[in-house]
C-alpha cells in the first residue's frame, strides 16, 4: 500500500509555475530588443538624413547643381547605412527622405532632414 504524498494533487505545480515565469521573462527580453533596435535604427536614420542633406547643400554651395547634390546626398546615405528615398534641391532649399532598414522588427526607420545654403558676400 502506498501512502499519499504532502501536497496531494499539487505535485509539479512549482515546475509549471518557473516554466510560465521563465516564458514571461524571455518575452519581456525579447519585446525590449526589439523595440532597441527600432529606436537606434530612428537614430541612424535620422543622422544619415541630416549628413545626407548636408552633403546636397554643400554640393549646391559649391555651384554643381541639382545633379551633383542628388548624388553627394545618395551616397552620403548610402555610406551611413540608409537608402535614400527622395531629394528635392528647391533653390537654396535641400529637403530629403531616408530609410533605415530594422531588421529585428522587419520594418525600416524614416527620416527627413532640411539644409539651406546661404550666401554671404563680403565680410563677416
Amino acid at each position: 500500500m502506498r501512502l499519499p504524498l504532502p501536497g496531494g494533487s499539487q505535485r509539479g505545480a512549482s515546475t509549471v509555475v518557473m516554466l510560465a515565469v521563465v516564458v514571461l521573462g524571455l518575452s519581456i527580453c525579447l519585446l525590449v530588443a526589439r523595440t532597441g533596435a527600432a529606436a537606434i535604427a530612428g537614430a541612424r536614420a535620422e543622422t544619415a538624413a541630416d549628413a545626407a542633406a548636408l552633403a546636397a547643400a554643400d554640393m549646391l554651395a559649391l555651384g554643381r547643381g541639382a545633379g551633383a547634390a542628388r548624388i553627394a546626398a545618395t551616397q552620403t546615405a548610402r555610406a551611413n547605412g540608409a537608402r535614400l528615398s527622395s531629394c528635392a534641391c528647391d533653390g537654396p532649399f535641400v529637403s530629403v527622405e531616408v530609410a533605415v532598414v530594422v531588421p529585428a522588427v522587419d520594418a525600416s526607420a524614416h527620416a527627413r532632414a532640411r539644409a539651406e545654403v546661404r550666401v554671404r558676400v563680403g565680410g563677416s
